[in-house]
């Protein structure tokens, strides 16, 4: 089957990667403009359409630039594409559209499913392959695949076994498409996963230990959950929460050693990793201490 693949930043480039391998026939991508980046804001290409380019793939960066008449795709693969498809388009490919997203659909529909997972202290979430409709993640249901998240997941570690998740049964529906039978969504269990916010980034420790953990592995260790410093915007990274008792102000530090800073919460201690101080590189709390850049006893303000 000729596949008109959709995608656009290194999550979708690790399907199409893996299409490629499996020596599936993409005949055209669709991916978001270029857009400014660095110091230089310089124009950068996404991951997705530097691996066409390097596949001699034509590049589109919208779908009413592609020419159906003349490529015919018979069906097309849509991951982290970053926008919707309106119906003139889905009627365009045969076979239709065919979505991987990162949750056990109905649940966390939306742009942001794994972060909001892992906020939520979800214990399960899993990957689902689904056919495209008018509506946001609701069309009818081709495979999905579970997945346990274990108190130590962060966002980064989970969204690899995702990517690996979704590979495989994409590349399994690929096979023998015709094959497949659709299943419709429970739409009155549908959840939402919106889009990131810089509010959201934000850490509170005057919530517990639990939601504070959940909160910080998140975000970890992109973009990075904050909070304030002595003033100053710092991220934090690596979480675990180790006792549950009352030990002062909420956002204290009472201890560092070599694990990292232990931190009060409204119910407990949590242990935090590391810190990432303004214009500088992540390290750890013992590193900070014997820099002199904090001390037992500061407080991070919620």
């Amino acid at each position: 089957m000729k596949i008109l693949f959709l995608g656009t930043p290194l999550y979708a480039s690790r399907h199409l990667e893996a299409l490629l391998s499996a020596g599936h026939m993409v005949i055209g991508v669709i991916t978001q403009p270029d857009k400014p980046a660095g110091r230089g804001l310089r124009m950068v290409h996404s991951p997705v359409k530097d691996l066409a380019l390097k596949n001699k793939i034509p590049v589109f960066e919208s779908l009413k630039d592609f020419p159906f008449d003349r490529l015919t795709p018979d069906i097309g693969i849509v991951v982290a594409y970053g926008g919707l498809i309106k119906k003139k388009f889905l009627d365009l490919i045969p076979f239709g559209y065919y979505n991987i997203h990162p949750s056990l659909l109905p649940k966390y529909r939306g742009a942001a499913p794994i972060n909001r997972a892992l906020e939520n202290g979800e214990k399960m979430t899993g990957v689902s392959l689904f056919k495209l409709t008018e509506k946001l993640d609701a069309g009818p249901i081709v495979l999905q695949v579970e997945i346990s998240v274990d108190c130590f997941e962060t966002f980064d570690s989970l969204e690899n076994r995702m990517i690996e998740a979704g590979k495989k049964i994409l590349c399994d529906f690929l096979k023998n498409p015709e094959s497949f039978e659709l299943r419709e969504q429970d739409h009155s269990q549908a959840s939402y996963a919106p889009k990131i916010t810089p509010a959201d980034l934000f850490v509170d420790f005057r919530k517990d230990s639990e939601a504070v953990k959940n909160k910080i592995r998140a975000y970890d260790s992109r973009p990075g959950a904050r909070t304030f410093f002595h003033g100053e915007q710092v991220k934090l990274f690596g979480a675990v929460a180790i006792e549950k008792c009352h030990s002062g102000e909420p956002g204290t530090i009472v201890h560092i050693d070599d694990k990292g800073a232990y931190v009060t919460t409204s119910d407990g201690i949590i242990v935090i990793s590391q810190i990432q101080f303004p214009s500088k590189k992540k390290m750890s709390f013992l590193s900070a201490l014997n820099g002199r850049m904090l001390r037992v006893k500061d407080r991070f303000q919620s």
